[in-house]
């Protein structure tokens, strides 16, 4: 059962005077209200009774959408200080907000401690100097080792928002951002494959020949390997790949505003499906090394929440396992004493 809900608050583009190649925040700006303290208040009022008896742990209001602390500083408390309210009431657990990197300064942060805020997430992107100014990012990989320190520094805590596939990316620049993110030690990080959205600059260079979108093939090979790194270092993992409602247009359809093959709905378990065939094989080619032969039977196992994983999008890992070792049979059970993304290939004999 899910544990942990988040109420969040978008606040359009606002704060943000640059224009990130792949970001359409100003076209989605143009077409909604702006979000006032009031409408924050109605909001939480409204999510507040949906969310009673769930035996949630912990209930979070985000700020998403722009760039939190770059709006003036007398607006940002507006907004805190109804979030703080409601977190002095017992009413929600943590305030949290995306922001980017030049947007950090000391001022700042004394005002964010002021209202209690908890977890600042740093749209970072890649720590590539040339994947950043490629991409118009506006801000320098230095900029961003030092938002980071002190916003640790001052105790709260970090996320790091990573993108792949940006313009000048590469496997190789993907890996070193990855690592990167690793020695800044970052509680929390997301990950998410650069989509090619209407009324972009990246759409009009996709257009011209000048920017080549990723397969989602390759997105998630690329995805795959910084996920390991993360995940081994420890680091929660909180999204991977965008969901559809961040996909906002006028009509509603995702087709209508993505170009290019990169967007998946289940992209995460893609990712994680794919981590699990590779966990797997090397397991299962370990025992065919050790025994000499193939096994005729072979029990694949995870606990439910990996499960899915396990099988794989579309049942893609069965049908992986049963084409290219036609000779064995293979179970998929469920063992709930193995731990998330802990997977097991156990001959039965």
């Amino acid at each position: 059962m899910k544990k942990h809900a988040i109420i969040p608050v978008f606040i359009p583009h606002r704060g943000c005077p640059n224009d990130c190649v792949f970001c359409n925040q100003k076209a989605i700006t143009a077409r909604q209200p702006d979000v006032s303290p009031e409408d924050v208040q109605n909001l939480i009022e409204k999510y507040l009774p949906t969310l009673e008896g769930r035996g949630l742990e912990t209930i979070e209001l985000a700020f998403f959408g722009g760039s939190f602390t770059g709006i003036p500083i007398e607006e940002q408390s507006a907004f805190l200080k109804v979030a703080s309210e409601y977190k002095q009431r017992g009413l929600i657990d943590k305030i949290h907000m995306s922001t980017r990197p030049d947007y950090i300064t000391p001022e700042i942060l004394d005002n964010l401690k002021a209202y209690d805020a908890d977890t600042i997430e740093l749209g970072v992107q890649s720590f590539d100097p040339d994947v950043l100014t490629a991409s118009n990012r506006g801000h320098t990989a230095e900029q961003v080792y030092e938002a980071c320190e002190l916003i640790k520094e001052y105790g709260f805590e970090l996320g790091i928002q990573l993108m792949i596939g940006l313009p000048g990316d590469s496997l190789e620049k993907c890996i070193y951002s990855a690592r990167e993110t690793v020695k800044i030690e970052p509680s929390i990080a997301r990950l998410y494959p650069t989509i090619v959205l209407e009324d972009t600059e990246l759409s009009r260079m996709y257009r011209a020949g000048s920017y080549h979108a990723l397969s989602t093939d390759e997105a998630v090979a690329i995805t795959k390997e910084m996920y390991k790194i993360l995940a081994a270092a420890g680091i929660n993992i909180i999204r991977v790949g965008l969901k559809s409602t961040d996909l906002i247009s006028g009509s509603g359809s995702d087709d209508d505003h993505t170009e290019g093959h990169t967007y998946h709905p289940a992209f995460r378990q893609l990712v994680e499906g794919e981590i699990a065939k590779e966990i797997l094989e090397e397991q299962l080619e370990k025992k065919i090394a050790e025994n000499g032969s193939l096994p005729s039977h072979v029990d694949f196992l995870s606990n439910g929440v990996s499960f899915s994983n396990m099988i794989g999008n579309s049942r893609c890992n069965k049908e992986y396992f049963e084409k290219k070792y036609p000779e064995s049979s293979f179970r998929f059970r469920r063992d709930d004493g193995l731990a998330d993304m802990e997977f097991v290939a156990a001959i039965n004999k």
